[in-house]
């Protein structure tokens, strides 16, 4: 019995950590393999079709027509978890109605990651800085933000050089006759 539930906790486990990040028909109707300068080029043959695509966020804006975000396209895999976010191919809008709700600009704010579903619906002109561009627009259906990757600086926890009041009682400093091993034994401090 006991290892019947081990067995059922360890599959269910497995089949969670591959489960896709949205909605599972959404993921299997959506386009994920495309470029966005095919969109740009012939919109009206993509017109209405649903794409899977995540980004990082450049910008959001509440409008009257509901919350647009600006972002870096990035490909996603087949659960929607981004490839490389070091490979981008351009910019889109993602617009999600008012009637859905908002999506507030202090939680979707720049440098945040998104995966989102949505139906292609136009190509709008824009600037960047003051270079003209064109935007592939789509409506969101299902959007899932990634947990924010925040940096927290390494502390070194000693003085250098390496100072550590258990740093020679430790018994693998030492060869089996008792002779300290030649150092240094800690990596360099970070600075």
């Amino acid at each position: 019995m006991r290892r019947a539930l081990l067995l059922t906790a360890i599959v269910g486990l497995a089949l969670a950590g591959c489960s896709p990040v949205l909605n599972r028909d959404l993921m299997n109707k959506g386009a994920r393999e495309f470029q966005l300068s095919h969109l740009v080029e012939t919109p009206e043959v993509f017109k209405d079709h649903l794409f899977i695509l995540g980004g990082v966020i450049v910008d959001t804006k509440l409008t009257e027509k509901g919350s647009q975000i600006e972002a870096l396209f990035i490909p996603v895999n087949a659960s929607g978890y981004l490839r490389d976010s070091t490979r981008h191919q351009g910019r889109f809008l993602a617009v999600y109605s008012r009637s859905k709700g908002i999506l507030d600009p202090l939680i979707y704010k720049k440098g945040r990651e998104i995966t989102l579903a949505g139906d292609f619906v136009e190509v709008r002109k824009g600037k960047i800085d003051e270079m003209e561009y064109s935007y592939p627009v789509f409506e969101v259906r299902q959007v899932h933000l990634w947990e924010e990757y925040r940096d927290h600086p390494y502390v070194w926890p000693y003085p250098y050089p390496y100072y550590n009041p258990y740093y020679y009682r430790s018994p693998f400093l030492y060869d089996p006759w008792g002779r300290p091993y030649p150092g240094p034994y800690w990596p360099p401090p970070p600075w």
